[in-house]
């Protein structure tokens, strides 16, 4: 008989890594998280983890990427069959439910930071996959809301406000979200 092994491949080590990353980075930015951190919440050593990635810029973007293609999944899945306005608020209404995860707001909001910072500190690397990633999310948006960027452009422009919002901890039921309808896009805050 056969016996079957408990042990991780490779690219379930890495996909771990990548989940493990997001925790660290959405709680200590790219500078303040060790890749001792991520070592230790996978389970394995840094030399291990540095065979799976090159080093802490690779494991960052990776944790990155998976950050933007994740909020893609749940718009996809929110708005699967549905083009424009239909699309638009039922990708905005599964948006709200996606911020609820602090970890994955907070992550989004330190690869902001973290790209802004490396521009700063003329280190572009990580701005340059980050930005890759996110014209395929405002692309992907875009196509399925119809084509309209000014639209697409609007639709991100409320994502970020609600970003803001929830990271500054302001209660749905505070007048601030007035000019919101129940879905999270913008109402003409008549009630």
């Amino acid at each position: 008989m056969a016996r079957t092994s408990m042990r991780m491949s490779a690219e379930e080590r890495r996909e771990s890594v990548i989940r493990a990353a997001m925790i660290e980075f959405a709680r200590g930015g790219y500078r303040g998280t060790s890749t001792e951190a991520i070592a230790r919440r996978v389970g394995v050593s840094q030399p291990y983890l540095f065979r799976l990635f090159p080093g802490k810029q690779a494991i960052f973007t990776a944790a990155a990427e998976r950050c933007i293609e994740e909020t893609w999944r749940v718009f996809d899945e929110a708005s699967e069959g549905l083009t424009g306005e239909a699309a638009a608020e039922a990708m905005s209404e599964a948006y709200m439910g996606l911020v609820e995860d602090r970890e994955q707001l907070m992550m989004q909001m330190q690869l902001y930071v973290s790209v802004f910072a490396s521009r700063v500190a003329g280190e572009d690397e990580i701005g340059e996959a980050a930005r890759q990633s996110w014209e395929r999310l405002f692309e992907r948006v875009r196509e399925r809301i119809g084509g309209d960027v000014n639209g697409t452009t609007e639709f991100f422009a409320y994502g970020m406000l609600i970003n803001t919002l929830v990271a500054l901890g302001f209660p749905r039921e505070h007048r601030i979200w007035d000019g919101f309808d129940k879905h999270g896009e913008q109402g003409d805050g008549v009630e």
